[in-house]
């Protein structure tokens, strides 16, 4: 089934643990601003999207699927 991610940025307190679980989903821009994958998932990448949902000290990730 195919993976949207979603980023609650009022929660999102940008501690990284996402980028450093799926660096291929998620990074940090010029002005340290998360910026990730909007578009459907690969399904070769959903085990590191659900991962790093998981890891995510804030909750803020959220899968659609």
């Amino acid at each position: 089934m195919p993976v949207r991610i979603h980023v609650d940025r009022d929660l999102c307190d940008l501690h990284g643990q996402c980028v450093l679980t799926a660096p291929e989903l998620f990074r940090f821009d010029d002005n340290d601003e998360l910026q990730y994958n909007e578009d459907e998932v690969p399904e070769a990448l959903a085990a590191k999207a659900r991962s790093a949902a998981s890891v995510c000290p804030t909750s803020a990730i959220e899968l659609r699927e």
